[in-house]
């Protein structure tokens, strides 16, 4: 074989064959790359609609500046194409690593991390295009090397994108997920070198990367688990006893070191501790149970882990309980996990539960069972798609799925962390519902945090009992639960609907005071 440089002039058939090839799997690598970016910032900044919208944006403009820059290039097209494939190999295969990583020091290093990973491959990805339409016009016209070009760009821009959701996140992780998607791209390296090995003058450095590249990123997929692993514990400071990447949701299960607490998270957000969690569903469920008329009929939109579900199963009075969580997962750990079914009291194996893992938009817009009371036990409105669960249209159909004179319940996220969410909220109930009735109480693992109740016809009684066996919750602390202290007084708020999603923003917003 000769080592002198030989710029390619004509292409074989299996040559051309291989670069076409090689451009469906550059587009499927670069929407790849953008989508696990910006799942990884939803995860973990949330305001999912702002993140994506900036890190495709961005990608674009990096897009550009690289096919510009990419007129500067020599005509050594082969290794120019085959350099640029090993760098993007590299950056984007620890991509998401390297986001994990510099999440918790600070938001700043955050962001430069994140913009530096997307302006970097998105360039990357932006040069390799010029170069593979100026190779591919060795044998075409140039019409039609760029109608092949753009064309199959756009079907591996498209596997891409399917692919991610459906299978590459719920079969491998986001972490996981960089890493085969650079060995890909070192794969397709790798191949561009043998096929091209007349034409490199540098082939044995070249291959010698590849090689190098190519055993790192397999060596990171078979360590994948305890790499992963590692980065989460930067995110938490427990151990991890339970850790899983859904088709939906990001679901971890925390341990302290002395085994005296216990947290369930979902997509990085805590949904409880198990030091306090019993007066969060003791607030959520005993007051709508207790309200005098029938509650033989309860459904419950979310709380997969049982909590709820224990509260409940105190009143004996209450005969079918349905229970609606979008996840599967969810609902399987609920049941089987020792940790949840300790502390859940084996409630989501009850005879009086059918478990339904639905969208609860999609199962309560649907006729079926008229409830005497409803708990919506859903994560806060941290983006737009649980955004839809607090909306005007959401409480409208959860009306006509209820009794007359049913009653609704919904955690509200914190009126002093988040008082402007938290009374948006009362604002939407109040839209549908004739009456409403605010209250909170103070969880050490979160806070102040906020219920609304909501009925049509009667009003809400002005004394309180309890029949059933609590911790934390009594008649007095629930009289005094309805105070509220001016810093958390009910504000002027606007009504949250689908078609102005008013509630995220407000979230994001409160937050950032």
């Amino acid at each position: 074989m000769s080592n002198s440089s030989s710029p390619v002039t004509s292409l074989s058939r299996a040559q051309a064959g291989v670069l076409l090839f090689s451009i469906l799997i550059v587009a499927l690598c670069g929407i790849v790359y953008e989508l696990i970016i910006g799942t990884v910032s939803s995860y973990l900044l949330g305001n999912s609609v702002y993140q994506f919208s900036l890190t495709i944006g961005f990608f674009m403009f990096a897009m550009g500046v690289g096919s510009w820059i990419s007129k500067f290039f020599d005509k050594e097209y082969i290794r120019n194409f085959v350099t640029i494939e090993i760098a993007i190999a590299l950056v984007g295969g620890i991509s998401s690593t390297l986001l994990f990583m510099a999440f918790p020091f600070a938001r700043p290093l955050y962001e430069l991390t994140m913009y530096t990973l997307i302006l970097i491959i998105g360039a990357l990805v932006g040069m390799e295009i010029p170069i593979l339409t100026a190779l591919l016009s060795q044998k075409n016209e140039v019409r039609d090397s760029i109608a092949n070009v753009m064309s199959l760009d756009y079907l591996g821009a498209l596997i891409g994108s399917v692919a991610f959701p459906l299978l590459l996140l719920p079969s491998l992780g986001l972490v996981q997920s960089s890493f085969a998607i650079g060995l890909i791209n070192i794969l397709i390296a790798t191949v561009n070198v043998f096929i091209f090995r007349r034409h490199l003058n540098n082939f044995k450095n070249l291959l010698f990367a590849c090689v190098a590249i190519l055993a790192m990123l397999f060596i990171f997929i078979v360590y994948g688990s305890q790499i992963t692993r590692f980065a989460e514990k930067q995110l938490y400071f427990d151990q991890i006893v339970y850790s899983e990447q859904t088709k939906y949701q990001k679901l971890v299960v925390t341990r302290s070191t002395s085994n005296r607490d216990q947290r369930l998270y979902i997509d990085g957000h805590i949904q409880f501790s198990s030091r306090d969690e019993y007066r969060y569903h003791e607030y959520l469920v005993h007051p709508v149970l207790s309200i005098p008329g029938e509650v033989k009929k309860v459904l419950i939109l979310g709380g997969g882990d049982g909590l709820a579900v224990r509260e409940i199963l105190k009143h004996d009075k209450v005969e079918l309980i349905h229970l609606v969580d979008i996840d599967p997962e969810m609902l399987r750990i609920g049941t089987e996990l020792p940790m949840l079914r300790r502390l859940n009291k084996n409630s989501m194996s009850s005879e009086k539960l059918t478990a339904f893992a639905e969208d609860a938009f999609s199962f309560i817009n649907k006729p079926g069972v008229m409830y005497d009371r409803v708990i919506i036990d859903m994560p806060d409105p941290h983006n737009e798609a649980i955004n839809k669960l607090y909306s005007r249209e959401f409480y409208t159909m959860i009306q006509r799925r209820m009794v007359p004179d049913g009653i609704l319940v919904t955690q509200s996220s914190s009126p002093f962390f988040t008082r402007n969410v938290y009374w948006s909220i009362e604002s939407t109930l109040g839209a549908v519902f004739d009456n409403t009735y605010s209250y909170q109480t103070a969880l050490p693992s979160f806070g102040i945090w906020g219920f609304h109740m909501a009925r049509n016809q009667s009003t809400f009684p002005s004394q309180w009992s309890f029949d059933v066996d609590t911790k934390s919750l009594t008649a007095s602390t629930m009289q005094a639960s309805a105070v509220f202290g001016k810093d958390i007084a009910k504000l002027d708020a606007p009504v949250n609907s689908i078609m102005e999603p008013k509630l995220y923003q407000l979230y994001v917003a409160d937050l950032k005071q």
